[in-house]
């Protein structure tokens, strides 16, 4: 597609000061043009598209110190794109990783759409913006030396923060910041080529990795803003249920309550500590009213979900074909951090500190809600500690505002763990139904029939796909949720005739993108059918996927993955390997696991061996950790982690319930191979998820001898629910 910026598109307003503010922007006859729908192939290409107009409104300061501070319109959840950009920026200036900052932007609503942070999209829509806001940095530094040496800037190097003459002598950036700001006109300035990279590709440890290990980083509710107080919420027995009365009499004269107030979630409790919130909320007696799904358990669900599902065009005895048959469970989040917020909201304005991914839909949100002018409402973006998609939303900061407008004073709100298993957002249960017909030993057609449980898209993907309507590459008038599933879910192998349909049951449930969203569950399950028909064509695994495959890229990942997990080894009974293969986000990736299942209601994954292409890589440290994340994230939801549906209600309700991986759970031997750079970065966040799946999947059937069916696989209620 076509790059979103130009050489003439480059303008700088800089601010005369002490210290070099470069805001880049582009003038009015230097938009991006537009690429064309038969350019555009995945969703991340119309996230990049959307926020091309405004990609350049970037903002870079070089201190008199020295340091670099760059202002990121994205929210850190610790996928770690600070890291990756101040390693761009680092890159660009000539300067130690070290000495680059990079702060998240508050709430930016004249960034449109380009202040979303999702669909693997950071690194792919950042990538060049970043390098040309630093390389017009660098340029006005030199340009400010060459005037005060009186040389060409063609003749001046950069190196270590510093602007080098050919004699040896050098000015530090830091002294040089008022001068390079007094310019009013520096020559176009280009990144680096990538043949010049010294920095980006290399492995980079985490610029805030020793914040994290010390407990020096500061997350919302580290934050001390004068006034605001700890607060909790008491919750419905069922989704979406409201207050019908309360009775707060014991629980206000309770020690440390300072404040009460009924909200449209629930009763809000303020007191001194945390500790007495808790206890002053368990304390309120509320009657409610009932919620949106208070009649709906699993049971019901997966009723109505198997009856959604779309049928399939070729019928079952025309040729010989494989049928397969899926359900996936909800699946919370379940990021370290709880949702969190700190609102201060006075009859004229507010102010809000959340970790938020869509920050300028909440400031409008909010805003509206308040009943007061968006340019009133300021929204702080902060660290978040995890995501997976959770933090899109922004529930936590709306309800935190309505409750400080409510009290009349600042609130510290915080979720408890069981306020995030059972009220917050989860990714949507489905039923998959496959059918693949094949002959000669070819395949003729893969259908694919999803059925889901309605995923919320209200967090601002929803307006930047209306806005890109026009180039969307499967077509006008799809839901949201159609466009995401046809957008990221691609077969990548040559399967003849393929469709893959997805419907969804509207229910007013909680739900949001999860990590890789459709893929997770559609590709795993896909992936399942792809051993069972090697089987079925008497063709091992590998080799089936190798010549099915459509590309030499998508083929070397295979291969590699193969030759490191030593593919087709003799293993004991009750141990066996599983591989699968996932494409999505302009990268691929292979996964290739041991399992030992001799136990198979208590299988572990022993060794997970993984490639990946990510195009080019930024920091190969940073991608073997998202690989490793999603490789965990796969072996818990496919094996024991999920929310049971009773009643209108998750029973999870803590991490002794809602099975994540532990260590004991988690695989001995980890590699992770990060292919050489081949091209324009791709997408990384959501990768590892799917093949991962499948790979597990594919071990267990192969060492049980059972095929699963329904995930997780071991998925007993062995627990005592808390108090609805």
């Amino acid at each position: 597609m076509a790059t979103p910026t130009t050489r003439r598109g480059f303008l700088t307003f800089l601010v005369a000061a002490p210290t070099l503010t470069v805001a880049t922007n582009l003038s009015a006859d230097a938009l991006p043009s537009l690429p064309a729908p038969a350019d555009i192939t995945d969703l991340g290409d119309l996230l990049i598209l959307a926020g091309a107009p405004t990609a350049n409104m970037l903002v870079l300061e070089v201190k008199p110190d020295g340091t670099v501070e760059f202002q990121l319109p994205r929210s850190e959840v610790g996928q770690g794109i600070t890291t990756a950009v101040a390693m761009l920026v680092a890159e660009e200036m000539d300067i130690p990783v070290g000495k680059v900052r990079v702060t998240l932007a508050d709430a930016r609503a004249e960034l449109l759409f380009n202040q979303l942070t999702g669909g693997s999209n950071t690194i792919r829509s950042v990538y060049d913006p970043v390098r040309r806001t630093a390389a017009t940095a660098r340029a006005r530094l030199v340009e400010a030396a060459g005037q005060k040496w009186n040389l060409a800037p063609a003749k001046l190097s950069t190196k270590s923060g510093k602007v080098v003459a050919p004699d040896g002598r050098s000015l530090s950036f830091g002294t040089l910041t008022k001068a390079a700001a007094s310019l009013t006109a520096v020559g176009s300035a280009e990144p680096k080529s990538e043949a010049e990279h010294r920095v980006v590709g290399t492995a980079q440890s985490r610029v805030d990795a020793r914040a994290m290990v010390t407990g020096k980083m500061k997350y919302t509710l580290d934050l001390e803003v004068p006034g605001a107080m700890p607060t909790v919420v008491r919750r419905p027995p069922t989704i979406n249920g409201s207050v019908k009365s309360v009775d707060d009499s014991v629980a206000k004269s309770m020690p440390g309550v300072l404040a009460i107030a009924v909200v449209p979630t629930g009763v809000a409790v303020m007191a001194e500590t945390f500790g007495q919130a808790i206890a002053a909320k368990d304390a309120l007696k509320v009657t409610w009213n009932r919620g949106t799904v208070d009649d709906l358990s699993d049971k019901e669900i997966k009723a109505k979900l198997r009856a959604a599902a779309l049928p399939f065009v070729v019928p079952p005895l025309l040729t010989q074909h494989v049928d397969g048959e899926f359900d996936f469970a909800f699946v919370s989040h379940a990021p370290l951090e709880t949702n969190s917020a700190i609102a201060d909201v006075r009859p004229d304005r507010a102010e809000i500190w959340a970790g938020l991914k869509s920050p300028i839909v909440a400031k409008q949100t909010i805003a509206a809600t308040l009943g007061l002018p968006q340019d009133k409402v300021t929204v702080h973006v902060t660290q978040g500690g995890g995501s997976f998609g959770r933090r899109l939303f922004f529930d936590a900061a709306l309800e935190a505002a309505q409750i400080s407008k409510a009290m009349r004073r600042p609130v510290k709100l915080m979720w408890t763990r069981v306020d995030d298993m059972r009220h917050g957002r989860a990714r949507a249960a489905s039923h998959h139904k496959i059918r693949a017909t094949f002959a000669l030993g070819e395949v003729l057609t893969f259908e694919h029939r999803v059925a889901s449980v309605e995923t919320d898209f209200r967090h601002g993907l929803g307006e930047i796909l209306t806005a890109t309507a026009a180039h969307l590459p499967v077509g006008g008038n799809l839901s949201f949720a159609q466009t995401v599933f046809l957008t990221t879910v691609k077969v990548p192998y040559h399967f003849g005739v393929v469709t893959q349909l997805l419907n969804e049951v509207p229910l007013r449930m909680h739900t949001g993108s999860w990590r890789s969203v459709y893929s997770a569950n559609t590709r795993g399950a896909e992936e399942i059918m792809v051993d069972e028909l090697a089987a079925k064509l008497g063709k091992d695994p590998v080799a089936f996927r190798r010549q099915t495959l459509k590309t030499d890229r998508q083929r070397a990942v295979l291969d590699k993955v193969a030759a490191m997990g030593n593919w087709g080894r003799t293993m004991p009974k009750g141990f066996a390997q599983g591989v699968a293969f996932h494409d999505e986000y302009k990268s691929c990736t292979a996964c290739l696991v041991e399992m030992d299942a001799r136990d198979p209601k208590n299988p572990r994954v022993t060794k997970a061996f993984i490639a990946v292409d990510v195009g080019r890589p930024i920091n190969p440290l940073g991608v073997q950790a998202q690989m490793l994340g999603g490789l965990t994230d796969a072996i818990s939801t496919t094996l024991r982690a999920g929310l049971h549906i009773e009643k209108g209600l998750p029973l999870e309700g803590s991490y002794s319930q809602f099975h994540y991986a532990r260590q004991r759970n988690s695989p001995p031997q980890v590699e992770i191979h990060v292919m050489p750079a081949n091209g324009e970065p791709g997408g990384c966040g959501e990768l590892g998820v799917p093949a991962a799946v499948g790979a597990i999947a594919n071990a267990y059937a192969r060492a049980t001898g059972i095929k699963p069916r329904s995930f997780p696989i071991n998925f007993p209620v062995d627990f005592d629910p808390f108090p609805r």
